[in-house]
């Protein structure tokens, strides 16, 4: 058989490997990994730098498959070239278990990079682990020693290049001139409603030259020759990202559906199937035929990815022998394990504090002494760093003349600026921390539930975080964004009341390995909470704690978080005067709380017939579950308004006063 001839079996038995788990499901998408069949071929049998045996070796090249509706394509690669998937797996493709899902799903089987589907988002991650591929190679290559060396490819559709997220990402990766970035783009002319004219008539090649990118292209993305010229080329352009466009047919070889909308989301058909095989020469009855021949070729990819990850052990040990204190210090940041002693003496910032402190302000300090102990720590603001104080000091800034720095500027791209931060996060040797104001967290939600849904350890600061922040009004005062935060699955949420419960919070947010954490600040000024006289802000490790008491049978239970904690503590020494025993609570994060046994929950928050009011300037959606029923939540159910931060206070209700007014009442309420 020759090259050619084994080449185009190779690229059909992709094809049909996918369309065979598409028509078994009646599920999915067979349209796109028809067309990008041949791109997808070409990268993975002649560029891609990988180790099916290794999945997660540190230097391999990454391949993002951002059009993630094409996920059974992605998933015939990995079964083919010898990764831990089998064909069985391929057969039971969208259904209840398997490891081969609708979308790819990070985590599920090894060869999978990162979680997509969302488009535009695997666009982005792609950006994040180009920046820390660079990060890492500054910082540890040596002349004669490249430990760092390796590209991150994807394959992106016009969908994915419609969304804004990836135009933000791009214009960024542009402006960092990440030279081992390349993106295949798959442009196929269709989406789910039809030919893009419709939507989608842009010149995308001036548009990415616009951006700083390299572009190659037009190219017959269906020509085995051209894609791999095409890749040569983007490989040879080391100063630039680069954007290959790739002419493809949707649904390419079926004979009524082909370039059609009606390729891309739904199965061909038993007869449409038939006569696609037929069409090109695809012989095999039976579906999910995998020819001998093709299947000894594309395992040749462990021979190779064996030799690739042996060469490099190789240069690793010749690196430990010249440089072992800073070979010790890349094996630390690539495990994510912290060094010994990093969070000592933490606490001990604030011990000389003489007056009060904005949470913000406190997290600045904490996070500094941290990236002294911590290598890997590394992150930025959208373009807020000085507002939301998450400048590290003498670190150097990231950027195409400094790629050793450890403060990133994301620019006015809080969308993208989460999505980056997964990448970094999903690539390793990075912790990543992102920072914008609360209230900007609608414009990254969809980046962090897909680091929630791949347990990444990203840490995200929110600052700004209630009506506190006063003059500029309602467009920036957050109100509904904690509840946001809180509804998402796998994301710690802490509002911490003060420095002390602060220097508890990042302890929380650094050691969190299995999802990310968000740390929410305050603007304005907040006195450091008496210790000696209430309970050690250690409390905040389990969500929830007891404060302060009156008395151990408390007939009352004030909660609070954040800044409005101090209202609470506050209220409970007002109602102390008036004969009433109440027991603070300090709850910063629910979720935390939420995962600690019953015995301690009961303790912080007993079943019995206390009155419970709890205080946030915030939605009170969610409060009732601490409350209960006959509970009251004080905050703002409505959206702020213009004006000094304590007017508002004072006009909205979250006062001591009113507190305690409301727990008096419960009280007579249920004496009668």
């Amino acid at each position: 058989m020759t090259a050619t001839t084994l080449d185009e079996l190779c690229i059909n038995t992709l094809r049909f490997l996918a369309v065979d788990a598409v028509q078994k499901a009646n599920s999915g998408h067979p349209g796109a990994p028809m067309g990008m069949a041949v791109m997808a071929y070409v990268l993975w049998d002649r560029f891609l730098k990988h180790n099916p045996d290794d999945p997660v070796w540190s230097d391999r090249d990454r391949f993002i498959l951002s059009a993630g509706h094409a996920s059974a394509m992605l998933y015939a690669l990995l079964y083919l070239t010898g990764y831990d998937l089998s064909l069985e797996e391929i057969k039971r493709f969208r259904q209840w278990g398997s490891k081969t899902p609708g979308h790819p799903e990070y985590g599920l089987v090894p060869g999978v990079e990162v979680t997509t589907g969302p488009l535009g988002q695997g666009f982005a991650n792609g950006v994040g682990m180009a920046i820390a591929e660079r990060w890492l190679a500054e910082h540890y290559n040596r002349s004669g020693h490249e430990i760092t060396n390796h590209y991150t490819y994807a394959i992106v559709s016009d969908g994915d290049l419609m969304e804004g997220v990836s135009s933000e990402a791009a214009s960024l990766a542009g402006t960092l001139k990440l030279g081992k970035l390349i993106y295949l783009y798959d442009d196929n002319d269709i989406s789910i409603e039809g030919d893009t004219d419709i939507t989608f008539t842009e010149n995308v090649a001036q548009r990415f030259q616009a951006y700083g990118w390299h572009v190659v292209g037009p190219i017959d993305g269906m020509d085995i020759a051209s894609v791999d010229s095409a890749i040569r080329m983007a490989q040879a352009e080391n100063s630039r990202p680069s954007l290959i466009i790739c002419k493809t047919i949707i649904g390419y070889g079926s004979p009524n559906k082909a370039g059609t909308g009606s390729a891309h989301g739904e199965p061909l058909g038993e007869d449409e199937v038939r006569l696609a095989k037929e069409c090109l020469g695809w012989h095999y009855k039976e579906p999910f035929t995998v020819p001998r021949q093709v299947l000894a070729h594309f395992r040749q990819a462990r021979e190779c990815g064996q030799h690739y990850q042996e060469e490099w052990q190789a240069r690793l040990e010749a690196y430990r022998h010249a440089y072992p204190g800073e070979s010790r210090q890349l094996e630390e940041d690539l495990s994510g394990d912290l060094p010994q002693g990093w969070d000592s003496d933490l606490a001990g910032l604030f011990q000389s504090e003489e007056g009060p402190i904005t949470t913000r302000g406190a997290s600045g300090r904490v996070m500094n002494a941290i990236s002294s102990r911590v290598h890997a720590l590394v992150g930025g603001s959208a373009d807020l760093a000085p507002s939301t104080k998450t400048i590290l000091r003498d670190k150097g800034h990231y950027g195409f003349d400094n790629y050793r720095g450890h403060n990133l500027h994301f620019g006015v791209r809080e969308h993208a600026m989460g999505a980056i931060a997964s990448g970094l996060a999903l690539h390793r040797g990075i912790i990543p921390y992102t920072a914008t104001f609360l209230i900007f967290y609608d414009y990254m939600r969809p980046s962090v539930r897909l680091a929630a849904l791949m347990g990444l350890r990203v840490i995200y600061i929110f600052t700004h975080d209630s009506v506190g922040l006063g003059e500029d009004g309602p467009t920036h005062q957050p109100v509904e964004q904690l509840a946001g935060l809180r509804s998402v699955p796998n994301l710690v949420v802490l509002r911490p009341a003060d420095a002390t419960e602060t220097v508890e919070a990042w302890k929380i947010a650094l050691t969190r390995r299995q999802g990310p954490t968000a740390l929410v600040f305050t603007r304005q000024k907040l006195s450091l909470l008496d210790r000696t006289a209430l309970a050690p802000a250690s409390g905040v490790q389990r969500g929830g704690y007891i404060l302060w008491q009156a008395a151990a049978s408390p007939d009352v239970i004030l909660i609070g978080t954040g800044s409005e904690l101090h209202i609470a503590l506050e209220a409970g020494k007002l109602l102390k005067e008036r004969g009433i025993a109440a027991r603070v609570v300090s709850l910063p994060s629910w979720e935390l709380f939420d995962a600690q046994p019953k015995d301690y929950r009961n303790s912080v928050l007993p079943l019995g017939l206390q009155a419970r009011v709890s205080i946030e300037a915030a939605v009170t959606l969610g409060w009732e579950r601490y409350v209960g029923s006959e509970g009251i939540a004080i905050g703002l159910d409505r959206f702020g308004t213009s004006a000094p931060g304590k007017v508002l206070y004072e006009h909205f209700g979250l006062t001591a006063e009113r507190m305690a007014d409301e727990a008096m009442r419960l009280l007579q309420s249920r004496k009668q």
